[in-house]
């Protein structure tokens, strides 16, 4: 049993992506994260729709209470939303604010999602329900090491990258909007002189490139090693209780006290990455607009001061 559970010898088994579907050539046709990914989606629209619901304007009739909100948990998400659209986008995006605060929030509430769903043993539970340690509904499939749903799907380099690609899209096209083709091809030189536009802009074309490729790096990483870690002291609490011995069981009680900090720990990463992944994403966006107006600002530093 401990092969399929929580103490299972390879800790990065529970983290990583696992096939589902997997075709004779080798293609992998769906996999647990795509399943996470596809949880995660309801989950937001579920959440959102109910949410929306709860801090939506009451009727005339009910006086001063339609205005409040009486859910706890959407004056939760409420209050998370207007801290994220004031004290961290606002400052950042200005008038902007308002318009891109759809997919910022989107972005944030998506990658949270997903990262608290690592935490969950769904792999855990689905070898236990399949394998033949459990129900035996289909050992076959867990000792090829295929599960349907489990791991974390934030910690698959291809959904970072993914997620990384659509911020990025968004990233310039917001500032092709807000400079135009014009102004957004200018700022490559970024203000510099004629003679130094061969060393500029090349290292500005780079950094478009290099700012997503940060972005789903850092994400992936932070969720790979958080996960493992997790995983490696469930292993050693599984071990130190399964062997009765005198070290085994202090060892099994100081790693399970240790994996309950370390679970309280993931769970502020958790937050804090999909926070980190939204503002740096929103700093990059306010990058764009800044050399616009540094732009702007240039030409109008020889004008005279008006009373």
């Amino acid at each position: 049993m401990s092969s399929l559970t929580l103490g299972a010898a390879d800790p990065v088994a529970h983290v990583i992506n696992h096939p589902t579907f997997v075709t004779e050539s080798g293609w992998v046709i769906w996999s647990s994260a795509q399943t996470n990914l596809v949880l995660s989606g309801l989950i937001l629209l579920f959440v959102g729709f109910f949410v929306a619901k709860a801090v939506s304007t009451g009727d005339e009739s009910q006086g001063h209470l339609r205005w409040i909100t009486n859910n706890r948990f959407a004056h939760m998400i409420e209050v998370i939303c207007g801290y994220l659209r004031e004290n961290t986008v606002r400052p950042l995006l200005h008038e902007r604010t308002n318009k891109m605060m759809p997919f910022l929030w989107t972005v944030f509430f998506f990658i949270l999602i997903n990262n608290l769903l690592g935490l969950i043993p769904l792999l855990d539970l689905h070898n236990l329900l399949l394998g033949e340690a459990g129900l035996g509904l289909n050992p076959e499939m867990v000792a090829k090491h295929q599960a349907f749903i489990g791991g974390t799907a934030t910690q698959s380099i291809y959904v970072t990258a993914g997620l990384s690609m659509i911020a990025g899209l968004m990233i310039n096209y917001s500032g092709i909007k807000e400079l135009g083709i014009a102004g957004y091809i200018k700022h490559l030189t970024a203000g510099s002189p004629i003679f130094v536009w061969p060393i500029i802009i090349p290292i500005e074309i780079m950094g478009t490139f290099i700012k997503p490729i940060a972005l789903a790096i850092r994400l992936f990483a932070n969720m790979t090693a958080g996960h493992i870690l997790v995983a490696v002291q469930l292993g050693f609490a599984a071990d130190g209780f399964s062997s009765g011995t005198i070290i085994g069981i202090p060892v099994g009680v100081i790693s399970g006290v240790g994996v309950i900090a370390i679970y309280f720990l993931e769970i502020f990463v958790a937050f804090l990455q999909a926070f980190v992944f939204m503002f740096l994403t929103t700093v990059f966006i306010s990058l764009l607009a800044h050399h616009g107006e540094h732009d702007h600002d240039h030409a109008h530093e020889g004008a005279p001061a008006h009373a």
